[in-house]
């Protein structure tokens, strides 16, 4: 199999969550390789240093929900550079089958009778957790995982972050999950989770800015915690290593 890119092909390829020694093989071969780079803004520099001189760099990231371009103007990019014959790699930050709306690049894609290919990449929570030290799953106290987000799309009425009464013996990965962190653990409280429960945010997640703050779901609101992006650690399973380093605060 060829590592290199393919003209007129189109790589939803995941970047990590920002540090480039987590890249995949396959997304390294393919940054070095394609004509066309289309980058989200949590992307890091480091990686984006790791394209070819020649490519065409085209930031399309959107934050907070201030887009630099729509997602309607992703999608021609995607197609005028490949329709083109350009090599086009839409890197996504994380994994791109995450809360990354890779699903209506697919099916964009697939409309237009262009050819993708899907390149994983580590999302943040594996990242998160592994800088931690701690598991995300454990025999004796979380034998389920559940990756949600609290963002919401454009239109759609915003939810409580969870429904119904939560699975026991759980850890709750939230992405995205906003600055109103009272209501955040208010909800999530009364959806069944005890007060007293772990809980870790980690802001800019294996970053040489990454902030940790370990507290409780009831203490949540008053904590301190770094600027997005923020991910969201909660059960008995999380519990980071005491010796992990001061993070930086500047």
């Amino acid at each position: 199999m060829s590592t290199d890119s393919q003209p007129g092909t189109v790589y939803l390829v995941g970047a990590g969550p920002g540090d480039p020694s987590l890249l995949t093989l396959r997304a390294a071969d393919l940054l070095r390789t394609c004509d066309v780079i289309l980058p989200d803004d949590l992307v890091s520099d480091e990686i984006l240093d790791l394209a070819s001189p020649t490519a065409n760099i085209i930031p399309v990231g959107k934050r907070c929900g201030q887009p630099r371009i729509t997602q309607a103007g992703i999608h021609a990019l995607m197609l005028e550079h490949a329709t083109q014959g350009s090599s086009v790699l839409r890197l996504k930050s994380g994994d791109p089958l995450i809360f990354g709306r890779a699903g209506e690049e697919m099916a964009f894609l697939r409309q237009h009778h262009i050819p993708f290919e899907i390149v994983p990449g580590i999302t943040s929570a594996f990242a998160a957790a592994a800088a931690l030290q701690t598991p995300l799953t454990d025999r004796t106290s979380a034998s389920k995982l559940i990756l949600a987000t609290a963002h919401h799309a454009a239109g759609k009425l915003a939810l409580p972050s969870w429904q119904g009464a939560f699975p026991d013996e759980s850890t709750l990965v939230l992405y995205m999950p906003g600055r109103d962190f009272t209501t955040l653990a208010t909800d999530l409280i009364a959806s069944g989770i005890p007060a007293h429960t772990p809980c870790v945010a980690v802001s800019k997640a294996t970053t040489p800015d990454q902030f940790v703050t370990s507290t409780t779901l009831q203490h949540l609101g008053t904590a301190t915690i770094g600027p997005a992006p923020v991910l969201l650690l909660i059960g008995h399973a999380i519990q980071p290593a005491p010796q992990l380093p001061i993070p930086k605060t500047s």
